[in-house]
């Protein structure tokens, strides 16, 4: 081992504090700041928090998202909250001083790779090494909003009810309601911010799975639906989101008899496929993977799994040359691996 991986390796991590106070370094009063965002909740909520960490400490705070907002949680806490967001794609970085980066890193998408960061903060594992004058990047979080949480705490700050429920909510989304990758700082966040969020605000956002124009997707689910030995298949021809699929899948494991659900549909010219057991000594990620990994992007974890599959990669394993035979493919497939 090298003398200087020696010494990082023997470095004392950052206190809060004085990451904070590194964090303020970086800014001046006339510094006109954009956070670029890959926008879902725990990405927003933490922008939220970061700008109301530089309020009076700069000139301005704009904070702006490349993709879609179409899941309709999403655009209820949007709208329900207030989140002060702008298109990605509208915006002059040249306009800006400093570039922020939050619940995400530089080559997690290419609608950030042509951004010089200031500063990176997040949660998720680094894969690749992240340069900038200030990264803070913690995979022992469940969320980036529980470390905003922790900033605040230290900056003294108290977060209105707005921020509090958007901070609140995003860590229960990104720790699946403290059951995948919760941590002791994400419960102890948690508790902070209980008293001071609105709960019926957050009631709102958490039933807001739908549109009245996705009941048509229930009826043709479960016109579709295949019941084969404990085993719910349902294939939908196309869906204006997947999101729509995971609803699907979900509703269908309330049946108790049900010990799998494989949902599938077309969307942007891929095969979608949602795939939920009951977590009993199944593994959905590895089925994923084994059934479908070979013809695009497969994976998830023990209970819960997503297969996305170029229609083109499915060209010589249909037996019909159009699309009918999609769900009749999901269903072989996956039978195929857990009988292998």
């Amino acid at each position: 081992m090298s003398r200087s991986n020696r010494r990082h390796r023997s470095a004392r991590p950052r206190s809060i504090s004085e990451n904070l106070q590194k964090l303020f370094t970086l800014f001046e009063p006339k510094d006109k700041v954009l956070i670029t965002i890959d926008a879902d909740p725990d990405a927003m909520a933490s922008a939220m928090a970061l700008k109301r960490l530089l309020w009076h400490k700069v000139q301005s705070v704009t904070i702006a998202h490349f993709n879609d907002i179409v899941r309709i949680d999403n655009v209820t806490m949007v709208r329900l909250l207030k989140v002060p967001l702008v298109k990605l794609q509208q915006i002059d970085a040249q306009a800006f001083s400093k570039t922020l980066l939050v619940d995400s890193q530089p080559h997690h998408h290419e609608a950030f790779c042509d951004f010089h960061y200031d500063a990176v903060i997040d949660h998720h594992p680094i894969t690749m090494p992240v340069e900038a004058p200030f990264v803070d990047i913690r995979p022992s979080h469940g969320a980036t909003a529980t470390m905003m949480t922790e900033y605040l705490r230290s900056a003294k700050i108290r977060p209105s009810k707005s921020l509090a429920t958007a901070l609140l909510y995003a860590i229960r989304v990104d720790t699946h309601n403290f059951e995948l990758n919760a941590f002791e700082d994400d419960v102890k966040a948690f508790h902070y911010l209980f008293p001071l969020a609105n709960m019926n605000l957050l009631r709102k956002i958490e039933i807001s799975d739908m549109g009245v124009g996705d009941l048509k997707y229930f009826q043709q689910a479960l016109e579709s639906k295949r019941i084969i030995k404990g085993k719910i298949f349902s294939h939908l021809a196309q869906v204006h989101s997947p999101d729509i699929l995971v609803l699907l899948a979900d509703f269908f494991m309330r049946c108790h008899e049900v010990g799998w659900v494989v949902v599938s549909g077309v969307y942007n010219k891929n095969l979608i496929v949602i795939i939920r057991n009951d977590g009993f000594r199944k593994n959905a990620g590895s089925k994923a993977i084994k059934a479908f990994g070979r013809l695009g992007s497969a994976g998830g974890h023990r209970a819960m799994a997503r297969a996305e599959i170029p229609l083109a990669n499915l060209d010589g394993h249909l037996r019909k040359t159009d699309l009918s035979d999609l769900g009749r493919f999901v269903i072989r497939q996956f039978k195929k691996t857990l009988e292998s």
